[in-house]
């Protein structure tokens, strides 16, 4: 894995990594509250420098049917999609397309893994897919475009604009 995308991956402030536990030496943002309150949802980067992503299903989790429910599932690859784009986005970015497809249920307790790649990264966009597991069970697969978003320069707040 080169310097580079290793420092790019670990460059976010609002980073948290895991001290004990499941997950200890695994990442998550917590600026998102969304992904903080429906989550805990982890990545990490391999010694190859590969992203792998997961979450252990809990009660909060489930839908009515006792399954994972499937806005929970979006949510995660959606977080993934970042997580996997995090060495090559170099700041903000909003998901612009997301696509998904319902494999099959998961439980309480299981551990759901992201598996996913970028396919093409361009100027603008990003364009990524993946599939969750648990174990080696497919469950959701899923492809999404990230767009970048340039940061607005500051304006000057004693010019006279005309």
């Amino acid at each position: 894995m080169n310097e580079l995308t290793q420092n790019a991956f670990q460059r976010r402030p609002d980073l948290h990594v895991e001290t004990d536990g499941e997950f200890k030496g695994w990442r998550t943002w917590t600026r998102d509250n969304f992904e903080t309150h429906n989550g805990p949802f982890w990545h990490r980067m391999d010694e190859n420098g590969k992203v792998q992503c997961a979450f252990r299903v809990e009660k909060k989790h489930l839908n009515g049917q006792r399954n994972v429910h499937g806005g929970c599932f979006m949510s995660f690859a959606d977080y993934s999609l970042f997580a996997i784009a995090s060495s090559v986005l170099d700041g903000p970015g909003v998901t612009v397309a997301f696509a998904c497809e319902f494999l099959d249920a998961a439980r309480e307790g299981e551990l759901i893994e992201c598996d996913g790649e970028i396919t093409r990264a361009g100027g603008s966009l990003i364009f990524l897919r993946g599939v969750l597991k648990s174990g080696e069970r497919s469950l959701f697969t899923f492809s999404g475009t990230i767009k970048r978003v340039k940061r607005k320069k500051p304006t000057d707040a004693g010019a006279v604009a005309t």
